[in-house]
């Protein structure tokens, strides 16, 4: 019994010894960042999804001006979904609904204008199930065929 507790004793002692070293070279978690900061990382947003709707809008089928159209509507989905984001709700069932309904309503219009095909990855890239990644993989491919055909 007497050995079980001063087992048990350095064992959180070591537990708790190791944890204060970790934590001496950290810097404390809550300060703000500064407007630098803020800025930069709104910069570093803008520009990943720029990326990502470019991706994205080379998946589709759509000829240049529809594509024109659909990236404007995705960029006023983001904003309109940002801006639910922030927006304060008494409950959070209130705030899901409204994303839906947002998801259901916003690309409504277009069902006339693109092929049923480019209107289901829209649904896709709304639900989040794009896959990104094989795009990129996609394009290095090309271009390493392109390269490929240049030597020879």
């Amino acid at each position: 019994m007497k050995k079980t507790i001063l087992f048990l004793f350095l064992l959180t002692s070591l537990s708790a010894l190791g944890q204060r070293s970790r934590n001496i070279g950290r810097v404390p978690a809550n300060t703000e960042p500064t407007e630098q900061e803020i800025e930069k990382r709104e910069r570093e947003m803008e520009e990943r999804r720029e990326e990502y709707v470019l991706n994205f809008l080379s998946t589709l089928e759509a000829d240049d001006f529809q594509k024109q159209i659909l990236k404007q509507k995705i960029y006023s989905f983001f904003e309109a979904k940002i801006a639910i984001f922030k927006t304060q709700f008494e409950h959070s069932l209130d705030r899901k609904e409204a994303i839906k309904k947002l998801e259901e309503t916003h690309f409504k219009e277009l069902e006339e204008l693109i092929s049923e095909n480019d209107m289901k990855k829209i649904k896709e890239m709304i639900k989040g199930d794009f896959d990104e990644k094989e795009v990129i993989k996609d394009k290095k491919k090309k271009k390493r065929k392109k390269r490929k055909d240049k030597d020879n």
